[in-house]
C-alpha cells in the first residue's frame, strides 16, 4: 500500500524572490527552488511543494514584511503557515548563510517544533489601524523636525526678522511665519523669511494631516475595542498600538502570559543559589512596551487605586521602577482579556 508522504516547507522571503526548501518527515532535504514574488509565483510555489506530498506546515520568515503577500495567498490556498522569527545562529556559525540554507533552517525549525508561532492575518480592521498608524508616525516625526528647524532658524535670524516674531510662541509664531511675504530673495533677511514661510507651511500641512489621520484612528479604534479605550489611562493611541501588537487574530496568543511576553513585560528568572529574583525582559514588541509604560504613568498620576497601590508597595520597600514593572504586567493582563473578547 502506498502511503502519501508528508512534507514540511521552509521559505526565506525577499523583495523580488522567495526561496523555498522541502523536507520529508525524517528531515531529509528533498529540493530547493526560487520563485518570483508575484501571484503566479506564489501559485507555482504551492503547486511545487505539493508535488512532493501533503504539505503539513509552511515555515516562513518575514510574514509581516516581504512575506506578507505570500502569507495571504497560502492562507487562502489552505496551507497552514508558521512564523519563524530568525534563522538558528548556531547553524549560521557552522555552515554559513545563503537563501537556501535559511529556507532549510526555517523548515527544520517547524519540523522540530522550535517554531510554533501563528502569524498575524492582516486582513481586517486592525490592519487598517496599523496602516494609518504608520502614516501618522511618519507625519509626527516630520512635524517635529520641521518645528525644530523653524525654532533654530528664528534663533539665528537677522534682527529685522526676529522683531516681527517677538512675543509670539507656539502656533501663533508658526502662523506668523507662514504669513510672511519675503518677495524677491536678494539678501539674508528675505532668504530667512522665505525659509521660515516654507517650514511653517510644512508644519501646518503636517498638523492637518495628523488631525485627519487621528479622526480615522479614533473611529476605528473605538469601534474595534471600546472596552479597551474605556480602561483608565488608555487612549486611542495606546489602545491602537496594543491592537496592532495583538493583530487581527489575537487568539493566536495562547494566554495572557504569552501576550505579556510579546509586550516585553513578563519578568525573566535570574535566580542562582540562594538568590531568588527576576530581571527586566528587554525583548518583545518595544512599541507595545512603550504603550504600557505610558498607560502606567497616567494611572500613577491620575488613578486613585493605582496611587494607593504605589504607596503600599513603596511602604513595602519597592522602588518606583519595580512598581512600574508590576503595573505594566497587570495592565497587560487586563488588555489581553479585552483584546480577545473583542476579536
Amino acid at each position: 500500500m502506498n502511503v502519501e508522504q508528508h512534507v514540511t516547507v521552509g521559505v526565506d522571503t525577499h523583495k523580488d524572490v522567495h526561496v523555498a526548501a522541502v523536507l520529508d518527515q525524517a528531515g531529509r532535504l528533498l529540493a530547493t527552488r526560487s520563485f518570483p514574488t508575484t501571484t503566479r509565483g506564489y501559485a507555482q510555489l504551492a503547486t511545487w511543494a505539493e508535488s512532493f506530498g501533503t504539505v503539513i506546515k509552511v515555515g516562513m520568515e518575514g510574514t509581516g514584511s516581504h512575506g506578507a503577500g505570500l502569507l495571504r495567498f497560502l492562507t487562502e490556498y489552505g496551507l497552514p503557515v508558521v512564523e519563524v522569527d530568525r534563522p538558528d545562529r548556531s547553524t549560521r556559525r557552522r555552515i554559513g548563510k545563503t537563501d537556501t540554507i535559511d529556507a532549510e533552517s526555517a523548515a527544520r525549525a517547524v519540523l522540530s517544533g522550535r517554531a510554533t508561532g501563528t502569524p498575524k492575518t492582516r486582513d481586517a480592521q486592525v490592519e487598517m489601524i496599523r496602516a494609518l498608524r504608520v502614516a501618522r508616525r511618519g507625519a509626527m516625526k516630520a512635524r517635529i523636525q520641521a518645528g525644530g528647524q523653524l525654532e533654530a532658524l528664528i534663533m539665528s535670524a537677522p534682527d529685522a526678522v526676529r522683531q516681527l516674531l517677538r512675543g509670539l510662541s507656539g502656533k501663533r509664531r508658526v502662523r506668523a511665519c507662514a504669513a510672511l511675504r519675503p518677495g524677491l530673495v536678494t539678501d539674508p533677511v528675505t532668504a530667512t523669511k522665505a525659509a521660515l514661510r516654507s517650514l511653517a507651511r510644512r508644519w501646518l500641512a503636517l498638523q492637518a494631516e495628523i488631525g485627519d489621520l487621528d479622526s480615522h484612528l479614533t473611529s476605528l479604534v473605538t469601534a474595534v475595542a471600546p472596552d479597551l479605550v474605556a480602561l483608565p489611562g488608555v487612549g486611542v493611541d495606546t489602545a491602537g498600538q496594543l491592537l496592532v501588537t495583538a493583530g487581527d487574530n489575537p487568539h493566536r496568543l495562547r494566554s495572557e502570559a504569552a501576550f505579556a511576553r510579546l509586550c516585553g513585560v513578563a519578568p525573566i528568572p535570574a535566580s542562582s543559589g540562594r538568590t531568588d529574583r527576576h530581571r527586566l525582559h528587554r525583548g518583545g514588541d518595544r512599541d507595545a512596551n512603550s504603550a504600557l509604560w505610558r498607560i502606567t504613568l497616567v494611572r500613577m498620576r491620575c488613578h486613585q487605586p493605582t496611587k494607593d497601590y504605589v504607596a503600599r508597595r513603596i511602604s513595602e520597600g519597592k522602588n518606583k521602577t519595580e512598581i512600574m514593572r508590576c503595573l505594566k504586567r497587570y495592565i497587560a493582563r487586563d488588555a489581553y482579556r479585552l483584546l480577545t473578547n473583542s476579536a
